[in-house]
């Protein structure tokens, strides 16, 4: 199945113009490259909701941590390791 999965931006690492930006994104200490060329206004601290290493939103930090516990309960998260 695939969903996307919340994560925390820590570091924006890339970035050819406003738009075109590659950040480091942990989720739950699972670091990952993040494409966040939809989420313009995603910053570092964010979290942000990612789908085949894209962002697609930036969300609530309460709402991430939840949805985040709830993936990792099903084994969701597993995959990621992957």
């Amino acid at each position: 199945m695939c969903l996307a999965i919340p994560g925390k931006i820590l570091s924006i690492d890339a970035q050819l113009d406003e738009i075109f930006r590659q950040a480091k994104v942990s989720f739950g200490g699972i670091l990952k490259d993040v494409n966040l060329s939809l989420v313009p206004e995603a910053r570092i601290g964010d979290y942000v909701l990612v789908h085949v290493g894209v962002a697609l939103s930036v969300v609530d930090e309460e709402e991430a941590k939840t949805t985040f516990e709830y993936l990792r309960q099903i084994g969701e998260v597993d995959e990621m390791n992957e």
